[in-house]
């Protein structure tokens, strides 16, 4: 396949295969063959939601099959991550789904994702059927109208890897916040997780005359306020343990509070919606480079969906050497090149020679050096930026963006400033009808204050009595 070679190479990664260009090839040969086919898809959950989504494929034929292959993995696999599910459908070639039959199961290269988007997230290991079009499940999705409520007496938290943070509004003005650094990661005991959640709810009501809501943001799956699969608990490792006193800890915390609105989802999620609010915009799609890479959408009504939007396993580079995740064993997923990872992986390239210096501190030296003039560092973020400028248009073939808001440690000081000049040169100049629509922007200092806060405080409706 003749591929086009883009027209900005990251320097410190030159091999980097944009996702958005190797698709654009891919179809212009469908588009250029008559037996080209249309193939249908329908990703669908426990519960009935059930996404939709279409493509058209090469005939599957002959050397058409390896691309056709790669083609429909890929896509699936973005469609698994952001809009989550564990049934998979497939109409139009009984092939193409034996294919993916195989890869996503316990002994396929995917057996990862088979296991934790589907029985972490969803209770039921993922499944492909080959079925009719007549058979494919309707589309049964829907946003979901969370947020933007002020009134009353609220506290808003958000559990983060290093701090938890919590606000006390009254009727939407801020009148305590604090942030209390704590470990939670690798802790096996739930209770020290219970206890300073606790400890942080109790410091924010002592501040407010009465609590009528809590709403708070964590990092992880989040299905109807149960933890499904989240980072802050990965150090509990006994199955048993997280079903009975992890799973419903927030369940739990609702009733010691007298069971009053409390809604708790993806810090991502709460991340857009708090850009929506600070901006008064909609349309946003949020993108926090961190420990991790984090993402949350608001779509174009103001609503959050019920996607599960986690774009660190998403594929943005379909080259096949390209860096491998080591916790999913996939390759060119978006956590390898927009997180600390992502900065530590490029810092040999660029001079650096850390050891076995944890992430956060090498960001800081990078960050440090980037200060001082250092080349090597100024190109650990136009690599950064031009590796994000492709990616912004692969999610957009399946976002609809007009507001982009870049947050995280990774996108500090003069180093984040660089990513968003690549990120925006890129666009301009292989994507410019994009450039046109999306508007990128950074935090401004009430949302980096507050923001996530306040918009977790604003999740719940107040019950009126």
């Amino acid at each position: 396949m003749q591929l086009t070679t883009p027209r900005h190479l990251p320097p410190l990664d030159p091999g980097f295969l944009p996702a958005v260009l190797w698709n654009r090839a891919y179809r212009a040969l469908v588009a250029a063959d008559p037996a080209s086919q249309d193939l249908h898809l329908a990703l669908a959950r426990k519960d009935g939601t059930t996404f939709h989504h279409q493509l058209r494929i090469l005939p599957h034929e002959g050397d058409h099959i390896p691309l056709n292959r790669k083609y429909v993995e890929r896509i699936v696999k973005f469609l698994l991550w952001m809009k989550g599910g564990s049934r998979l459908y497939v109409a139009g070639n009984d092939s193409v789904a034996a294919i993916l039959s195989g890869i996503y199961c316990e002994d396929g290269e995917r057996a990862f994702d088979w296991d934790i988007v589907g029985k972490g997230i969803f209770d039921e290991t993922i499944s492909v059927t080959p079925c009719a079009l007549a058979d494919l499940p309707p589309a049964s999705e829907s946003s979901v109208a969370l947020g933007r409520n002020l009134d009353g007496c609220r506290i808003g938290f958000d559990l983060g890897g290093s701090d938890r943070k919590a606000a006390s509004l009254i009727d939407g003005k801020v009148v305590f916040s604090e942030e209390i650094a704590w470990n939670p990661y690798f802790q096996p005991d739930p209770q020290y997780h219970l206890d300073g959640i606790r400890d942080t709810l109790k410091r924010a009501a002592d501040h407010l005359p009465r609590v009528d809501t809590i709403g708070g943001s964590a990092a992880g799956d989040y299905i109807n306020n149960e933890v499904r699969v989240a980072s802050l608990f990965r150090g509990i490792a006994d199955p048993t343990v997280f079903e009975k006193e992890v799973r419903p800890i927030f369940h739990n915390l609702q009733k010691e509070w007298g069971d009053i609105p409390f809604v708790v989802i993806n810090d991502g999620e709460v991340t857009a919606l708090a850009g929506s609010m600070s901006m008064e915009a909609h349309a946003v799609l949020g993108i926090s480079m961190g420990t991790s890479l984090a993402a949350g959408y608001c779509t174009p009504s103001g609503h959050i969906t019920n996607w599960i939007n986690e774009l660190a396993f998403a594929p943005i580079d379909y080259r096949d050497d390209a860096p491998a995740d080591e916790w999913s064993g996939d390759v060119g997923c978006g956590v390898q090149y927009f997180s600390q990872q992502g900065v530590a992986r490029l810092a040999p390239k660029a001079g650096f020679e850390f050891g076995e210096l944890p992430f956060p501190e090498q960001l800081v030296a990078v960050q440090e050096a980037m200060e001082n003039g250092h080349e090597g560092a100024r190109k650990i973020y136009e690599t950064i930026g031009v590796c994000y400028g492709y990616t912004i248009a692969h999610y957009a073939e399946f976002y609809e963006i007009e507001n982009l808001l870049i947050l995280g440690r990774v996108t500090s000081g003069a180093g984040g400033e660089l990513i968003l000049e690549k990120g925006a040169e890129v666009l301009r100049d292989e994507f410019p009808e994009l450039a046109e629509q999306i508007t990128m922007t950074t935090p401004d200092e009430k949302m980096k204050r507050h923001g996530q806060a306040v918009a977790a405080a604003s999740l719940p409706a107040l019950t009126q009595s």
